[in-house]
Parts: structure tokens; sequence; C-alpha cells
């Protein structure tokens, strides 16, 4: 049922190479990832699901609002991450050189069908 969301938010995307519907928690509800031999998208997700958790913790004493939106640029990816629920967050990563803004526009697209879908 998700999966099919996720594979296009990869296809879709210039530079994307995956994408995880994932709960803090750090387990995945399902993810789909093209075949990388330099990174684990895995792996990747769950690290990510931990700081993701800190950030909100942070917005939460800051009473900064509901968070939204992370990115997250290294050498050599871009991890790009909607909130979906305060239990659930989709993720997208792309090459360094892929089109986030792209990318950004189809999370925000696909957040709505995919929060129905969870609740």
């Amino acid at each position: 049922m998700f999966i099919e969301a996720l594979r296009n938010l990869v296809e879709q995307t210039p530079g994307g190479i995956g994408a995880v519907l994932m709960g803090y928690d750090g387990i995945a509800i399902e993810q789909y990832a093209l075949p990388v031999d330099d990174v684990d998208l895995g792996l990747v997700a769950v690290e990510y699901a931990n700081v993701l958790k800190e950030i909100k913790k942070a917005t939460d004493i800051l009473r900064t609002g509901e968070l939204d939106e992370v990115s997250i640029l290294t050498g050599g990816y871009q991890v790009l991450i909607r909130t979906l629920t305060p239990d659930y967050f989709l993720g997208l990563t792309l090459r360094r050189n892929g089109n986030a803004g792209k990318g950004r526009f189809l999370l925000m697209r696909e957040a709505s069908g995919l929060r129905a879908l969870l609740s």
C-alpha cells in the first residue's frame, strides 16, 4: 500500500535513491531503495530517526510550533524528511547533486495521502 508512493518519490526525483516511511522509534513501516553500494540506506534512516526525535523534543521544549520538515546535506547525500503524524515521518534520500526542490515538492504532495492511510 505504501510502497507505490515511496517508489514514485524515488523515481520522480532526479538523484533520488531511497525513501522510507518510518516511526520515530526507528522502525520502518515500508521502504524502497535503488541498489547503492556505498551506503546502507536502512542504517541511515534509523540513525536519522534518532536525530529527528531529538529535534522534535527541542521544538516542543521551545514551543516554536510543530516540526514539519528537516533537510540534511552531507558531502555525498541529501536527506529530506517530512513529518506525517506525531508518530511517523517520510524520508527521501538523494545523491548530493539531486534535485532537492523537486524532492521537497513530492514529499509535500504525498504527505496528505499517507497521513490519511496512517489514521
